[in-house]
């Protein structure tokens, strides 16, 4: 599995220029709010997944009064020797990837080459906000492990601005929506395929680690609600035209898909305590986790930023148990009380490494 032995950042968020070495196993990182500890996790994200887990835009990711960043990290990989991963984006957004010096040829090639997990506060949205938070989930995992789906999703993203930017205007040969319709169809039909399978994959595994977490109670479900159930398309696009092209935007698609998230049959963004909502939502993420090791064959990183936020004694007492009774690989934990997730941490493993983030910058303990 990858194993993140050294990361190098510069200029990333509040993070100046730092070089922090990690343990293989389990890495504490704590301190106050706003010290930049989830900047780290995001930093080592990003060194997977080539894009912020937060941000909207690069930009974002500059250190005030800067206008680039760079991210490096040597990796032990599962078979061979160690490699050099690096990441750096200029003021003109251009973004550059390597592997060992060697530059990847398109940024989709990178993905899924060093797979990961994150845990973190902002993934309330998947339960609170719109169906695009659930679809980015989505992509988010498939993107990891399916290289076929992720070209059909970009493919498909292209396609679908092309046709809106043709239903915005006046005078535009509409013959043309038919060339859309059946480009988009076949990108969608491997994107439905692969949710649909996603969905029967994630529901058992996510019901039994929310029983594993919960200690039982409640029953809690994931359905997959998609325009690609009402047949090819193209035909769905052609019942929907008229309405499009009033609206001048493409109204069904799977670019409108949606996952419902229910507990006891109700809507769990309704129904749920916080307790119970970021329950569902670590067992979600661990769920993914699962799928991702079977499909790998060895265990992805997992990034826990600020997880025991929101969850009684007893449920983590029960999330430590799913940790240490699995095969987990390097773990990364923010906790910005240091004495709990000393506490905690030391029960599970004594191979760990604590850090104290203050300002940017992190430090040993």
């Amino acid at each position: 599995m990858p194993s993140l032995k050294r990361i190098v950042i510069q200029d990333f968020r509040n993070i100046r220029l730092q070089e922090i070495a990690f343990s293989p196993n389990v890495n504490c990182i704590s301190g106050g709010n706003g010290e930049g500890k989830t900047n780290l996790m995001d930093a080592i994200w990003y060194l997977s997944m080539a894009k912020s887990a937060f941000a909207a835009g690069d930009r974002f990711n500059f250190r005030h009064g800067t206008d680039a960043f760079s991210l490096a990290g040597v990796y032990a990989m599962p078979s061979g020797p160690d490699a050099r991963f690096s990441i750096s984006v200029d003021a003109a957004g251009e973004k550059k990837i390597r592997r060992d010096d060697k530059p990847y040829p398109k940024v989709s090639a990178h993905i899924g080459e060093l797979p990961v997990v994150m845990v973190s506060p902002s993934d309330i949205s998947l339960v609170s906000e719109s169906g695009e938070d659930r679809r980015r989930f989505a992509n988010a995992v498939l993107s990891q492990l399916d290289r076929e789906y992720l070209a059909a999703v970009q493919q498909y993203n292209r396609l679908l601005a092309q046709r809106n930017r043709l239903l915005k205007e006046d005078g535009a040969d509409l013959s043309l929506l038919d060339v859309f319709d059946l480009r988009m169809e076949a990108c969608a039909d491997v994107i439905h395929a692969a949710r649909k399978r996603f969905t029967e994959q994630l529901q058992p595994l996510v019901a039994q680690s929310y029983d594993a977490l919960s200690g039982g109670g409640e029953q809690v479900s994931v359905e997959y609600r998609s325009d690609g159930e009402k047949g090819p398309l193209s035909a769905v696009l052609a019942a929907c035209r008229d309405r499009d092209r009033a609206l001048r935007h493409t109204t069904a698609g799977v670019h409108r898909d949606d996952f419902l998230f229910r507990m006891d049959g109700y809507p769990i963004r309704h129904c749920g305590s916080q307790g119970q909502q970021k329950s569902f939502l670590v067992a979600l993420k661990f769920a993914q986790y699962e799928i991702m090791k079977k499909e790998y064959g060895y265990p992805p990183m997992l990034l826990l930023d600020d997880v025991f936020d929101k969850l009684d004694m007893d449920r983590i007492s029960n999330l430590l148990g799913l940790v240490a009774g699995s095969d987990y690989g390097q773990i990364f934990i923010t906790d910005s009380n240091k004495v709990r997730m000393a506490g905690i941490v030391d029960r599970i493993t004594p191979e760990r490494a604590y850090f104290v983030a203050s300002g940017g910058e992190f430090k040993p303990l």
